[in-house]
């Protein structure tokens, strides 16, 4: 049986960088990073293993209409940027959650 830590990690990105600062199998190690340093910027969760897209399509979370979805869904860039407002995700500003 697969393991639910294994399902999701945390992400941390400010918004002033291209790539992610941090990423956690945990929020409270992800949180003690943030408060510590005191980062600005987003943490979400994401699946792994699978796009996310492909995750948000799988849970219903997409929020279009299908036939935009069925154009979009072969997009190269539509699918390697998708993210979701469904995703948990985490505010920091000055290493404190809003």
């Amino acid at each position: 049986m697969e393991n639910q830590l294994d399902k999701f990690i945390w992400v941390f990105n400010t918004p002033k960088q291209s790539f992610s600062g941090g990423v956690f199998n945990n929020l409270l190690l992800a949180e003690n990073w943030i408060r510590t340093n005191k980062l600005n910027g987003t943490l979400t969760k994401y699946p792994i293993n699978q796009g996310t897209l492909d995750w948000a399509i799988k849970n219903d979370f997409v929020g279009m209409k299908p036939e935009k979805l069925e154009l979009k869904k072969v997009d190269p860039d539509f699918i390697g940027g998708f993210t979701s407002a469904s995703m948990e995700h985490y505010h920091y500003e000055n290493g404190n959650r809003e």
